[in-house]
């Protein structure tokens, strides 16, 4: 492959796919080359069961295209295409995409599933990868799917039941004491070392913007279940900002490829006790600053030192989004409501609710909402 994949956000530098490069020699993390989508799929790809019926809107790996198809095809498991419904059948308003209906019941399946399969492609023999748990579960599960060895880093603070999962697909699971930012370094230490060699693929949800090629079918989903447009309101968790940055790609895609009337807004909720965008987004600034993580039940988006923050700020701010926080002692409440309604969640996906209902309370109609169901509550059982 000489065509490059990978363009440096500092200095313009491009990286093939099969450099295993994940972060350029002068430090800047990786976008993408640009590239136009295809969409919505057509021909075989509309009939396709996962999120690869959206392969053709992803990067085109040129000069490999047919080992990228040979790729997915092999670790695909039906990710994807998961159920849009009302949380309450008396208000059609008010939808629910129930994202846990996954291989390893986590949202984190869209991403993994590409970087994954862009692994294969690239020739990896072994992955190394960071996560506070679902993402982890994800990588180390489509790695078993390729036959690839696995390492998953992950905080000492990690739900047992997490981690179980990640050792049940025969991943090593690596735990962490210290900040979620420590585990990230842990990971970056190995994935560099395994980089030189040429044989490990860092499949991190942070430093590689493949992921949220995956994580942007959500909102193509919501599009097409919606028969051709979007919701006037979607509320996304934020952490580290794989599903928001993927649902910004995905609108931008839309606008661009003449099939959005109306931009939704974006409502991005992170934990009170851990909101570093947050507090870049009220303040005005365009720099998201590392705070002191306080503690919260939400310990999917208790990310103090978001990679790239500023750069889901700057994100949202150009679609007119707006960052809110889930009061902490909401989220439980919210995570009993949803449970009653029958749908289980854990307490991250509870987050999200716990802002939505607060804003209700508060008398703001909102339009037609779309929230989603990031991870199955047998999770932090």
């Amino acid at each position: 492959m000489s065509h490059d994949t990978y363009i440096c956000s500092r200095c313009g530098t491009g990286y093939p796919l099969d450099s295993l490069a994940f972060i350029c020699d002068c430090g800047g993390l990786f976008d993408l080359a640009p590239f136009k989508p295809d969409f919505p799929p057509s021909g075989d790809f509309a009939a396709e069961r996962s999120i690869f019926r959206y392969a053709r809107a992803m990067p085109p790996f040129l000069g490999a295209e047919r080992r990228w198809e040979d790729s997915w095809r092999r670790t695909t498991m039906g990710e994807g295409l998961t159920p849009l419904v009302s949380l309450d059948p008396s208000n059609p308003d008010v939808l629910v995409k129930v994202d846990y209906a996954m291989p390893t019941l986590s949202f984190k399946d869209r991403g993994a599933a590409v970087l994954v399969a862009a692994a294969v492609t690239a020739g990896a023999k072994r992955l190394v990868q960071d996560s506070s748990g679902n993402a982890g579960a994800s990588v180390a599960a489509y790695a078993a799917r390729a036959g690839m060895a696995c390492d998953i880093f992950v905080p000492a603070s990690t739900s047992p039941r997490k981690v179980a999962q990640i050792e049940a697909y025969g991943a090593k699971a690596t735990l962490v004491p210290g900040t979620r930012e420590d585990t990230a370094a842990a990971a970056l230490e190995a994935a560099t070392a395994g980089a030189r060699n040429g044989t490990t693929f860092y499949a991190s949800h942070v430093y590689n913007p493949l992921f949220y090629q995956g994580t942007k079918t959500y909102v193509y989903e919501i599009w097409e279940s919606l028969g051709g447009r979007l919701p006037d309101t979607l509320y996304l968790p934020l952490g580290n900002g794989t599903l928001v940055l993927g649902a910004c790609t995905a609108v931008h895609d839309l606008e661009r490829l003449g099939l959005l009337s109306r931009r939704p807004k974006l409502v991005a909720v992170q934990a009170s006790g851990c909101a570093p965008v947050h507090k870049a987004y009220a303040s005005g600034s365009t720099v998201v600053e590392p705070v002191v993580n306080m503690g919260t039940a939400a310990e999917g988006i208790a990310i103090a030192a978001p990679m790239r923050g500023s750069l889901v700020l700057t994100a949202l701010r150009a679609l007119g989004g707006e960052v809110v926080t889930a009061p902490e002692d909401g989220i439980h409440a919210a995570r009993h409501a949803l449970a009653a309604r029958g749908f289980f969640v854990e307490t991250t996906s509870a987050a999200t609710f716990a802002a939505f209902f607060g804003r209700v309370s508060a008398g703001l109609d909102e339009g037609v909402v779309v929230l989603p169901l990031c991870g199955a509550g047998l999770k932090s059982l």
